[in-house]
């Protein structure tokens, strides 16, 4: 789901998009929304965390490209 914002922002992620919440600095991947807050969830697995919607964020092609290049590297250090 695409929220639109003011005219001079960009749309939310949606649900399977990844999310920057800019709150905790963290990069996943959007899960659902409940109770007003938006469920995300570590790329490489983990446990969900909440966020306000006014803090998730589409992250940079830089951004993006380096939480992906994490999840590699630790997926090669653990033979996966």
């Amino acid at each position: 789901m695409l929220v639109c914002m003011a005219s001079n922002q960009q749309t939310r992620p949606g649900i399977g998009e990844l999310a920057k919440d800019i709150a905790r600095g963290r990069i996943g991947v959007v899960m659902g929304e409940v109770g007003g807050r938006v469920q995300i969830r570590p790329i490489g697995g983990g446990p969900e965390w909440d966020a306000l919607p006014d803090d998730v964020v589409a992250p940079s092609a830089r951004e993006e490209l380096s939480a992906r290049l994490a999840i590699k590297n630790g997926n090669s250090r653990d033979g996966l």
